[in-house]
């Protein structure tokens, strides 16, 4: 297998072109800049095909009519520009279209600035757009995951035909690793019993997302939600770090986690029994998971680059059984280790909710 040294932003594109992805219509914007570059070069090159659209709106409504042939796609962007993407995205999972879509997460709100930030995650799992709609939601903390969870991220969309989407802070857009490249997918995928591709066959077949008869609209509500309810059931990704014994379990996801993983090591060495779950889905959010560790552990962290947004679903989960407590820094700043071990050890001495 090739290895790579490339950023994070670049390993989108790999893992993309590896899944069989040969359309990519975006606009580009700082800190994510680097993905419609990359595509720029690699898509046309591989046959495929690269449109820099005049806005964010043209780019997703561009992926909608794509993505209705059958084709693999994708649209990337950063959180001004992924705001203005969300009326198209709900067209897109009120017609079940599987599609990918990239949002590294900068400073905000409004213009904010480039500096990275996790506060885009109630847009990006609690829906954005209008109307009963969910997307599949993965969380990278490296390059390696930017091009492995982007190939899983193209499996989820066609298999439940539900848009999915990349959350990454600018750091891992912009931070350079080894990449090992996956091999190719090779295989057909066959959606000829939904798309529209201008053969005979799927001319019988209609998209669309409006269904004007209320009680029509409303079967179609109930069917995607059990299909969520499905993707809930069976595709949850998490990952646990030191967790068994720990009287203080760390929450976090994206680049946050990276840090909190040294500080994990740090504070058992101090006698701080401390363990992270980093989420990898956030949505379907690890509830389950957080709920098993109840019984051992005394204390909850939420850490993010936000004012608390993800704390919420960690709140939930816990169901008041323990003690919730949130960290964040805001504006582009990220936690140091220090500041981190200075929480842990203000909880487990104190006790006190932050």
């Amino acid at each position: 297998m090739a290895r790579q040294f490339m950023k994070g932003n670049d390993a989108i594109i790999v893992g993309a072109l590896a899944a069989g992805c040969r359309a990519y219509y975006g606009y580009p914007i700082t800190p994510a800049s680097e993905i419609a570059q990359a595509a720029a070069r690699h898509f046309p090159a591989l046959g495929g095909v690269f449109i820099q659209a005049e806005s964010e709106v043209s780019a997703i409504n561009m992926v909608y009519g794509t993505a209705g042939m059958g084709i693999r796609t994708m649209t990337a962007s950063s959180s001004p520009g992924f705001s203005l993407k969300q009326e198209g995205l709900s067209y897109c999972a009120g017609a079940e279209l599987p599609c990918v879509v990239v949002n590294i997460d900068r400073g905000g709100p409004g213009l904010g600035n480039i500096a990275p930030e996790q506060a885009d995650y109630f847009q990006v799992t609690k829906g954005g757009g209008h109307g009963n709609y969910r997307l599949i939601s993965l969380a990278p903390n490296g390059a390696q995951e930017m091009c492995d969870l982007t190939v899983h991220a193209f499996e989820l969309a066609d298999k439940y035909r539900n848009p999915a989407c990349i959350m990454a802070d600018g750091i891992t857009g912009q931070m350079m690793e080894v990449v090992e490249i996956p091999e190719a997918d090779e295989l057909k995928h066959d959606h000829s019993d939904w798309c529209v591709d201008g053969t005979p066959g799927t001319r019988k077949n209609l998209i669309s997302s409006i269904v004007l008869d209320p009680e029509e609209l409303e079967q179609h509500n109930l069917h995607m939600d059990r299909k969520y309810k499905e993707i809930e059931a069976n595709e949850v990704l998490f990952e646990k770090y030191k967790t068994e014994d720990a009287d203080l379990v760390v929450v976090a996801y994206g680049v946050v986690s990276r840090i909190v993983y040294s500080t994990v090591d740090a504070a058992r060495e101090a006698g701080m029994k401390v363990g992270l779950l980093r989420p990898i889905t956030i949505w379907p959010f690890p509830t389950e998971a957080i709920r098993s560790l109840i019984p051992t552990a005394k204390h909850f962290l939420a850490v993010e680059l936000s004012t608390g947004q993800m704390v919420e679903d960690v709140r939930l989960a816990v169901e008041g059984h323990r003690p919730v407590h949130f960290y964040g820094r805001c504006g582009g700043v990220v936690p140091s280790g220090m500041e981190l071990e200075e929480q842990y050890r203000n909880i487990l001495e104190g006790g006190t909710e932050s």
